[in-house]
């Protein structure tokens, strides 16, 4: 009997990438998955877990976001970024104000205890990039290209 991943000369060209380790979606799954394994014990000691710190960084980046604007940037909707709002609130790192020109709209600003945060963070990028054992050029490029094929994808499917 053949073995699962024996080819035959009438064997679908196709079927090869069937295998998992020709999916681009599961190599950038297990990636991300390796990726918040690392910052795990990074974010530690700010007390902040992935996604709260994906918060903070879009807010060091530009503060007084609305809560529309942030899960824009996030790529998260309210009901994803609500909750992490509201622990960070908690946290004592932000505070969640209606807008004065428009009440149904939430605004979001940093404590100064959030903005103090930044600074504690600054290592973690360099931590990050040693542990991929990876240069800054390739992290760049990597970056980019990632951020290209986000692009595409979304591209591709709203217009699907």
């Amino acid at each position: 009997m053949p073995s699962a991943n024996a080819s035959t000369a009438t064997a679908d060209p196709r079927d090869q990438w069937l295998q998992l380790d020709h999916q681009l979606c599961f190599a950038l799954y297990s990636s991300s998955l390796a990726m918040t394994k690392i910052y795990k014990p990074l974010l530690a000691p700010l007390g902040l877990t992935y996604p709260q710190y994906l918060v903070m960084l879009v807010l060091w980046e530009a503060d007084g976001l609305s809560v529309s604007q942030l899960g824009q940037r996030l790529s998260l909707d309210s009901g994803t970024l609500t909750p992490l709002l509201k622990r960070l609130e908690l946290l004592g790192h932000l505070e969640r104000r209606r807008a004065r020109d428009d009440e149904r709209r939430v605004d979001i600003f940093l404590t100064p205890a959030g903005r103090d945060l930044r600074t504690r963070a600054l290592d973690i990028p360099g931590q990050l990039a040693c542990a991929s054992a990876c240069d800054l050029d390739e992290l760049t490029a990597l970056t980019q290209r990632l951020h290209q094929l986000r692009g595409q994808l979304a591209a591709a499917s709203e217009a699907g």
